[in-house]
């Protein structure tokens, strides 16, 4: 497996996203900094969590005019697959390759605590605990969207309890073409059996292992 990790200015969690890929898959993981375009088709294209051009604007709104983004626009309609992850899923909505956008919190608080996600999405059934860590992470679409989304079964993963006020507790959607993934949980951050933390690698290899 071969994937590519977008790093722009103000990524932090390009390093752990890559890792993840690499520990738990033996992926070849490769580092494209945000200035460069996408070469070849790798099986994934992962745009990790952080502040991207330090969150200014909107979370998402600057990163998304980056040349990689161009090539990730391409990329996809030749068939590629995209993970997005916080800063990630925020890009990919600015960018309209998901529907729906990231605001503020409930609480106007930046919240970091594991949280329990669930989801009814073929291949990724099951409940995960998994850690967030995010001021914008509160997902809003239109109730046209929304009714879309749940019943062509779009949904990727919603909160047992919701923790930042997002409509109908979404957690992570994925594209109409089910190749664009994006949700707010971070995964890679729970992918260490000597920590305790393997939810996060389960999910990753189910999601991985969808056709």
């Amino acid at each position: 497996m071969k994937v590519i990790v977008i790093t722009f200015p103000g990524s932090n969690c390009d390093r752990d996203l890559g890792k993840a890929f690499q520990s738990s898959f033996g992926a070849k993981v490769e580092y494209l900094w945000h200035k460069e375009r996408i070469s070849g088709m790798p099986d994934w294209v992962l745009l990790p969590g952080g502040f991207s051009y330090g969150d200014y604007l909107r979370c998402g709104a600057m990163a998304r005019f980056s040349p990689a983004m161009e090539s990730l626009v391409e990329y996809h309609e030749k068939g590629g697959r995209v993970l997005g992850i916080c800063n990630g899923f925020q890009i990919l909505t600015e960018a309209g390759l998901l529907p729906g956008a990231l605001i503020a919190n409930k609480t106007l608080k930046y919240i970091c605590k594991k949280v329990e996600i669930g989801s009814n999405y073929p291949g990724l059934e099951g409940n995960y605990k998994i850690p967030i860590a995010h001021g914008e992470g509160s997902y809003f679409a239109s109730d046209n969207v929304l009714e879309e989304w749940e019943g062509e079964g779009r949904i990727l993963v919603k909160y047992s309890q919701n923790p930042n006020g997002s409509l109908r507790d979404i957690a992570g959607i994925c594209s109409v073409s089910r190749r664009v993934f994006g949700m707010m949980p971070h995964p890679e951050r729970a992918t260490l059996e000597h920590l305790g933390e393997m939810d996060g690698k389960i999910f990753l290899q189910r999601l991985v292992q969808l056709s």
